[in-house]
């Protein structure tokens, strides 16, 4: 989706995805143990919560070079996640399928933040 055709951040689909993503860590972290809701599924948390969070933040700014950074806080958030994944699923609180799936959807939106952000600073060098 151009950016021209962007009216607000909800219709840029990395946005929309990363934030379907954030909510599916918060189901599959409510099933950890409860001792680690305060630790790793908080960590998770803020992390998938961090994505669409930032992309938001950033593309309200209307500025080519805040929205950059901003999606640059976004990938950072999403290599945490990434970690926090493989953590979970090698202390077994994650089931191999759930992990998977998780970390296939994370690739996508990462995918789609450098694509994002080569748009954004492409049109800032004009």
């Amino acid at each position: 989706m151009e950016r021209e055709k962007v009216r607000n951040y909800r219709d840029l689909q990395v946005w929309q995805r990363s934030k379907a993503l954030a909510v599916e860590i918060y189901r599959v972290t409510e099933a950890f143990p409860q001792r680690e809701q305060y630790g790793l599924a908080d960590q998770m948390r803020r992390a998938a919560v961090s994505i669409p969070s930032n992309i938001a933040e950033g593309h309200i700014r209307r500025s080519s070079k805040v929205f950059a950074r901003h999606i640059d806080i976004a990938l950072g958030s999403a290599a945490e996640l990434s970690t926090q994944l493989e953590i979970a699923r090698d202390v077994s609180y994650l089931p191999e399928s759930v992990y998977q799936t998780l970390q296939s959807e994370l690739a996508e939106i990462i995918k789609m933040l450098f694509g994002l952000l080569a748009t954004v600073t492409n049109k800032s060098r004009h």
